[in-house]
């Protein structure tokens, strides 16, 4: 490998590790669709880790995704796949990227529904909730990942319609979504949200998506200890930097070289890297675990 290589990919996992080499800074690039498409990204995600090794720790398990047809979604379903769940994707227009996720669960041995729709309509939660339940007869984890995200300099800059946009995806959705699946949720369903580091420590060019994840880390505590008593855990993931279709889609090209660049681990992480935290937390090893929000960010300051 010569001196350019090195200073551009990271050996993170070891010599028994196929694609161990990492990009440190992603090349600049940019689209102009939310929320983005990975098989147009240059390198694609790194999804999946074939080092895992399955327990079957959610074996007889159906999972609600939502966004779980690419970026941290994708890895998410596929992690739950290896170790035993059936998948619901809800999606909103990605169609290539659900249908290449949805092979790859298939290609697994479990099943997978795709549903295409938007995720601020409430008709859609109640369709994506009849759905799983007509199909799969329960519904044991919600993931609440999709969302959206823009930036502006100023908040001057950010426009009403803007601003109801990534409240409504971003918050309305959820709200949506899990108020229609909580009845068919029983003693040890997990229900998992979204939110981000930057609720910890701002970031001055995304007012709006932080405050929409700002109000996630509410919504999570909140109603962990509303369902407590019924043994329905809610818990939080808040990543840091990672490689999906979300950041070109969002920054502008030349930003994209140094997103991440700040965290002690000086890059930003690969979506298979985040994704077992997701295991743990919809699994029954997370029994004693409800209303936390878990930092996955490479050492980022989190408040």
């Amino acid at each position: 490998m010569n001196n350019e290589c090195e200073l551009n990919y990271i050996n993170v996992i070891g010599e028994g590790y196929k694609c161990k080499n990492f990009l440190v800074k992603y090349p600049p690039q940019h689209q102009e669709k939310q929320p983005g498409l990975e098989y147009i990204m240059t390198p694609r995600p790194i999804f999946e880790n074939p080092n895992y090794k399955a327990s079957g720790k959610l074996k007889g398990k159906v999972a609600i995704i939502t966004g779980g047809d690419s970026g941290i979604g994708r890895a998410v379903a596929i992690l739950f796949a290896k170790e035993g769940a059936d998948i619901v994707i809800p999606y909103y227009d990605e169609d290539i990227d659900a249908n290449q996720t949805k092979e790859c669960i298939e290609n697994l041995g479990r099943k997978c529904v795709l549903l295409r729709g938007d995720i601020k309509d409430p008709m859609f939660s109640r369709y994506i909730t009849n759905c799983t339940l007509e199909i799969f007869g329960k519904i044991d984890i919600l993931i609440n990942n999709a969302g959206v995200q823009f930036t502006q300099k100023k908040l001057e800059d950010i426009s009403e319609e803007q601003f109801d946009l990534t409240m409504k995806t971003n918050v309305y959705g959820m709200y949506y979504l899990t108020k229609e699946v909580l009845s068919y949720m029983d003693c040890g369903a997990s229900i998992i949200n979204l939110t981000s580091i930057t609720t910890f420590k701002g970031e001055p060019e995304l007012i709006d998506y932080v405050t929409s994840k700002g109000a996630i880390v509410g919504f999570t505590r909140s109603l962990a200890t509303n369902l407590a008593p019924k043994g329905i855990r809610v818990n939080a993931v808040a990543p840091g930097f990672f490689w999906t279709p979300l950041q070109p889609s969002c920054w502008e090209a030349e930003k994209i070289p140094t997103l991440g660049s700040d965290s002690p681990m000086n890059r930003g992480g690969e979506t298979f890297e985040i994704a077992p935290i997701f295991v743990y937390l919809a699994s029954s090893d997370s029994s004693y675990t409800t209303g936390q929000v878990f930092h996955i960010n490479g050492g980022e300051y989190k408040g």
